[in-house]
């Protein structure tokens, strides 16, 4: 089946959603959402917890509460929202294959949004060996597990561990600790996180080395930073955060991806180096909450008219890069709109850095931060920080000193 539409979204998380929310009700022709699961929504749906807002009454909006909000908007907005429909690969600039629960299709669009999200690194990307035991999970696992079971620690485990330090691992605690199992411990490579996980021992500056166990998982091997081993018995383990984005669409087309986040190079109003192709939400590095994705989908919106409009596809911009302590920043690129506001993150803990952005050696903007930065939090420095960039220079450097 061959089809055309005017915009086509992959990916409908809280980024898609809201862009091809914003899009229908602007006027831009016929949009279609694109999802791979069952249901629409994104990760949302599998946080059952406040903290995503309120409903129109004032009352605390818990993550499925939000996705189906999302869900609403875009299709009372006009969009067409399809799951169980995943894009397996390009046959054309803005031509992607797709296989549906009806068959083959292939789909020709005028713009492509890539909203496709991040997964977290499973056990084998992490190269923890061990013999492939029962109760490993990540931390979207046991959402699932949990919305499908309900927090019922039969369908869990009795003793588990966690894995990570930040606030992921802060909600896979709650969720089992709700399902009544014992987390006998949270490993961490940061050493200074004890604090976070109130009463629940915290192993700092530690790996996990191997699963332990046949079967069902008995226990984990682990190291910390002296070279000391041990072991923790449990029956359940839970890694969580180290999250990578859902590049693979971006790399078939062969997107050229950042090296900090290794999400796909945008600039400004989120288009990438190829025309009518933009990328929005958490593919262009990881995870950030779900109102900053949906805030990035309606932002797209206003670029993605422009080229229905016939505008010119700008030429790629002046590169943004990171140096010293610091992880990643986007957008990879200023072209045409120069003052935009950038998101960075630390790789390691940060308090009150002294944060430059600099193009050929000339300092732009050089400002002590009044809080800290964390590997688990970006910080938004605002756009004046990027207004004197020079757009025939040499790259825009981001650096911090602590």
């Amino acid at each position: 089946m061959n089809r055309t539409v005017d915009v086509l979204v992959v990916g409908a998380g809280p980024a898609g959603l809201a862009a091809a929310a914003r899009l229908a009700a602007t006027g831009a022709g016929r949009v279609e959402v694109l999802e791979r699961e069952e249901a629409a929504g994104g990760t949302p749906r599998h946080c059952a917890r406040t903290g995503f807002g309120v409903d129109a009454l004032g009352r605390p909006l818990d993550g499925p509460g939000y996705a189906r909000r999302a869900v609403r908007a875009a299709l009372r907005a006009g969009a067409t929202v399809r799951t169980g429909v995943s894009a397996t690969g390009w046959s054309g600039p803005l031509t992607l294959d797709l296989t549906a629960p009806t068959g083959l299709e292939r789909v020709r669009a005028r713009a492509v949004v890539l909203a496709t999200g991040a997964r977290e690194r499973p056990r084998s990307a992490r190269l923890v060996p061990g013999s492939r035991p029962a109760g490993v999970l990540t931390t979207g696992e046991l959402q699932r597990t949990v919305l499908r079971f309900g927090a019922r620690r039969e369908h869990i485990g009795r003793r588990a561990v966690v894995v990570g330090g930040d606030p992921v691992a802060r909600a896979a605690v709650r969720t089992l600790r709700t399902a009544g199992v014992d987390v006998v411990a949270v490993v961490t490579e940061d050493a200074g996180r004890r604090a976070a996980f109130g009463a629940v021992p915290v192993v700092g500056g530690a790996v996990v080395t191997e699963l332990l166990g046949r079967g069902r998982l008995s226990g984990v091997a682990i190291r910390d930073r002296d070279g000391r081993t041990g072991t923790l018995r449990c029956d359940t383990v839970v890694f969580t955060g180290d999250w990578i984005p859902d590049h693979e669409l971006a790399r078939a087309r062969g997107l050229p991806l950042a090296p900090g986040t290794r999400g796909p190079v945008t600039d400004g109003a989120f288009r990438t180096a190829e025309p009518g192709v933009f990328a929005v939400g958490n593919v262009l590095r990881g995870v950030e909450p779900a109102p900053v994705a949906a805030a990035e989908g309606r932002a797209v919106a206003a670029a993605v008219r422009e080229r229905l409009d016939g505008g010119p596809w700008p030429p790629a911009g002046v590169p943004v890069v990171t140096a010293g302590p610091l992880r990643w920043v986007t957008p990879g690129l200023l072209g045409a709109e120069a003052a935009v506001p950038l998101l960075v993150r630390a790789e390691r803990p940060l308090v009150r850095p002294v944060v430059t952005v600099a193009q050929d050696g000339a300092p732009l903007r050089r400002e002590r931060l009044s809080g800290s930065l964390a590997p688990w939090r970006s910080v938004r420095l605002p756009p004046h920080w990027t207004s004197g960039v020079d757009l025939e220079g040499g790259p825009v450097v981001v650096s911090a000193e602590a």
